[in-house]
């Protein structure tokens, strides 16, 4: 089982990892500076950590045992056994830790990219977030302070409770609360994404976001179905990882947007990003970060080599959305592009007539 949940789990963890770092390049394209990153961009990070050391926890814990006897067949203990049951036992205490406060900051990153994505919904936004905090302070309490007197009793060989080693008090707390606000948040942007007028494949994208989105409730779903059902086993151990992987992958997806655009070069026939002609910029482009606010500028005028090649490719941006785009994604410069002209005049006369030289075109005639 061990090979193969490192297995597994690396795979999980370079993926997410992959996305992450997309995520952060995304950002700081788009913000300009790490100075600039907002609170869910943070915490996201600290997410990371935690899936880190969930994912280390969990793989040493799959070559140990823990105080979770099979009544059915209770060992005979030696005192190297006791030992390192009760490693086994703390390591179960930091995996379940871990992986709790990776799925609660994934909650808090996704409320508050929606925070900034809808005007409308703010309150059942806010609804959400005070369920979601709210459960987990109340979850917590339980199983630090209810579950399990005294507390080191979760790593006693062998525990006077089952609520010490099965925790099924605390799996079925976590569950109910764990999967109802994970429904809440991902109804959120259904009406959103039911009315918003996109392209099709870009609805596809989302169709498959919010798939990732309802794998991770299965996965949730999973783990605690084979914790009560296989108690003994490894299954809900993969579970878990995949829920906090997928998990982590939803709440990053939706910036990766402007990474795509700048690595690929993912433009219209006139430069600007490919996009359907809007009136104004989207609803799920506020959940991106853009400036919903800024000024839009369309002309350029060009001074020097790099300027005059940077100006000329500019045509006219075809909507408000690829306007936008520059606005938000292109650092704004101003150049200034001036001709000399010299031209060489000889009269009949032989003598030189002097004008008056203009801003753009200069002559000079010469005796």
């Amino acid at each position: 089982m061990a090979a193969s949940l490192i297995v597994e789990s690396v795979i999980w963890f370079a993926f997410t990892v992959l996305v992450a770092v997309a995520r952060i390049v995304s950002r700081k394209i788009l913000l300009g500076s790490f100075k600039k990153f907002q609170a869910d961009d943070v915490l996201m990070l600290l997410a990371v950590a935690t899936d880190t050391a969930l994912i280390v926890g969990m793989n040493v814990l799959s070559t140990k045992n823990s105080n979770l006897i099979d009544p059915d067949n209770p060992p005979t203990l030696t005192p190297a056994d006791i030992v390192e049951r009760t490693y086994g036992s703390k390591l179960v205490l930091l995996v379940e830790q871990m992986q709790i406060i990776t799925i609660w900051l994934v909650k808090a990153c996704l409320l508050l990219m929606y925070s900034r994505l809808t005007k409308t919904q703010k309150l059942c936004v806010k609804l959400v977030a005070g369920y979601s905090v709210v459960g987990f302070i109340v979850m917590e309490i339980l199983y630090f302070g209810v579950w399990c007197r005294p507390f080191s009793e979760y790593w006693a060989v062998p525990p006077n409770s089952i609520q010490c080693s099965a925790a099924t008090n605390h799996l079925i707390t976590n569950a109910v609360l764990n999967i109802s606000s994970d429904v809440f948040i991902i109804l959120i942007p259904m009406p959103i994404f039911i009315a918003i007028n996109i392209a099709k494949k870009k609805k596809i994208v989302l169709c498959g976001v919010f798939a990732l989105g309802f794998f991770t409730i299965g996965a949730a779903i999973a783990n605690k179905v084979y914790s009560f059902t296989e108690p003994f086993g490894s299954s809900w151990s993969y579970w878990y990882i995949r829920e906090s992987s997928t998990a982590l992958i939803v709440a990053n997806i939706p910036f990766l947007w402007t990474t795509v655009r700048f690595a690929f070069r993912l433009t219209t026939s006139h430069g600007a990003p490919t996009s359907n002609k809007t009136d104004g910029p989207t609803g799920l482009a506020a959940a991106y970060g853009h400036n919903t606010g800024g000024v839009n500028h369309n002309t350029i005028i060009s001074r020097g080599s790099m300027g005059m090649d940077f100006a000329t490719d500019f045509k006219p941006l075809d909507s408000q959305e690829d306007i936008k785009y520059y606005n938000d994604s292109v650092p704004l410069k101003i150049y200034r592009r001036q001709e000399v002209s010299i031209t060489t005049e000889i009269t009949e006369e032989g003598s030189s007539t002097h004008t008056r030289p203009s801003r753009d075109h200069v002559t000079f005639n010469i005796e």
